[in-house]
């Protein structure tokens, strides 16, 4: 954010009370009623509103199917008729461009809808409410300094309607600016204490900060006042996922879901949950529901096809994960995840292709050098397999699995010296049976034989279920005594 909003802030509440104080006796206009569709503003908060406040028009057939386009539901539709069947005067005013606008935001067509919203303010540039559709068109594309420049103008010529600082809380939330989400969601609330959605932001900064308590409270006073609205169910979710409450986390997403089914995001973070939880099939299930509902979104399907990954359904895995490639060729993730399936398919080449693309598009991350170092070994490329493995080592020192495969690719190499040394260094991060082994085979090639087996002795003592490491240490029992004839 480019702006000082400590200025804005105080400049705003300044002018809040005598703001407020007007727009509550003022009835909306069809244009408003329109604008705020278009923003984004729910049909509980606009019923609020209209009951409050009335209206100046009438409502005519066209315009409640223009309402209902917009997002409108049948109550919102019948609260206007209400407060408007004693006027005489009939719905004319609103522009058809608004009206179309409504509705392309309605349907998620937010760049079409900003190009309609702009073709309206030249003629009327001090209205508030087109300036709001237009900030909340903006951050829905994610250009969020624009959408600043909108919001704020929409807050000075009104700011006493808290909907503008409710979505100015959004805005902040969204762009990791947490102290001033919660700031701009107690100034809606200072204006407007009984606010469901100014509860529910302040949750969502309160979460953003750490303060999950605060957070969990902020949401309950917002259910309070909008007993079933699917969102905040949706944020007490992620709140309570995050602070590591996967029950509780899988629970609020499922009232969410009771109330909201064709939420793709609830679908996708249940899931998210489930995994976590180690019940697969059952978050296959939710992403599967998450992808039919969005199609098009790339990170269900990166998650389906870890998930079938996860599983052990490398078929399954390959198909997810080249179809999303096919769609999305510039995704980022699950290159990884498609060369672990494809090198149980004995693909290797496949795979080194794919965990190059995993190292070119996260260049700092150790483990995806150190997984391209591992393919690397496998197909014989060892040169490049020590390179690679050396970067994850220099990337993460602390990796036990980035020391033993530099220790593995040395001993290829017949750096014997080196590879105990790496051997040793991944023993001491990771003291496993495993690591014990690796170091033993590189003692016996140094014809340390002692040492060999008391880290075979250690091996076994660890892991009994292993024969390998048992018959290793009766072959080195046999050339010890071999040694000694």
């Amino acid at each position: 954010m480019k702006r000082s909003w400590l200025a804005l802030i105080l400049l705003l509440t300044a002018l809040i009370p005598a703001a407020w104080s007007q727009s509550q006796v003022k009835p909306l206009s069809s244009t408003q009623v329109m604008a705020w569709l278009a923003g984004g503003v729910s049909n509980h908060r606009l019923i609020r509103l209209v009951k409050e406040g009335g209206t100046d028009f009438a409502v005519t057939p066209d315009y409640s199917q223009a309402v209902k386009a917009a997002g409108g539901d049948a109550a919102l539709v019948q609260a206007l008729q209400s407060a408007g069947k004693n006027l005489a005067v009939k719905s004319t005013s609103c522009s058809p461009i608004l009206v179309k606008a409504a509705g392309l935001a309605h349907q998620k067509q937010f760049e079409k809808a900003e190009n309609l919203l702009r073709e309206l303010l030249p003629a009327d540039s001090e209205n508030a409410a087109l300036h709001f559709a237009l900030g909340y068109a903006l951050q829905k594309q994610d250009r969020p300094d624009e959408a600043l420049d909108e919001l704020t103008e929409s807050a000075q010529l009104m700011p006493g309607f808290p909907e503008v600082h409710i979505q100015l809380a959004s805005l902040f939330f969204s762009s990791g600016d947490g102290d001033n989400a919660i700031a701009e969601a107690r100034t809606a609330l200072s204006i407007d204490p009984a606010n469901a959605e100014g509860y529910r932001l302040l949750g969502l900064g309160l979460y953003s900060t750490g303060q999950y308590d605060a957070a969990m409270h902020a949401y309950q006073e917002s259910l309070e006042r909008e007993h079933d609205n699917p969102e905040a169910y949706y944020d007490i979710g992620i709140t309570l996922q995050d602070k590591g409450d996967l029950h509780g986390a899988a629970s609020a997403y499922r009232h969410a879901l009771t109330l909201n089914p064709a939420s793709w995001e609830t679908h996708s973070n249940l899931g998210n949950v489930l995994h976590d939880q180690g019940k697969l099939e059952d978050a296959i299930e939710e992403y599967r529901e998450a992808k039919r509902l969005a199609p098009q979104e790339e990170s269900v399907r990166n998650n389906l096809g870890n998930t079938f990954c996860d599983k052990g359904d490398y078929d399954a895995a390959i198909a997810e994960l080249r179809e999303l490639y096919q769609m999305a060729p510039n995704w980022p993730n699950g290159h990884s995840c498609l060369a672990k399936a494809l090198v149980t398919k004995h693909e290797y080449d496949a795979a080194v292709s794919e965990l190059r693309l995993a190292v070119l598009h996260n260049p700092t991350g150790s483990n995806e050098h150190r997984s391209l170092g591992q393919a690397l070994l496998l197909v014989g490329k060892d040169d490049e397999a020590l390179t690679e493995l050396q970067t994850a080592v220099s990337l993460n020192p602390d990796s036990d699995l980035a020391h033993h495969f530099l220790g593995t690719a040395l001993f290829e190499a017949q750096k014997f010296e080196a590879a105990e040394k790496e051997f040793r260094e991944a023993l001491r991060l990771k003291p496993t049976a495993d690591n014990h082994y690796s170091l033993a085979a590189c003692l016996v090639t140094l014809n340390r034989y002692d040492e060999a087996l008391a880290e075979l002795e250690t091996a076994s003592h660890l892991d009994p279920s292993e024969t390998l490491y048992r018959a290793r240490k009766e072959e080195l029992l046999k050339l010890m005594r071999t040694r000694e004839q």
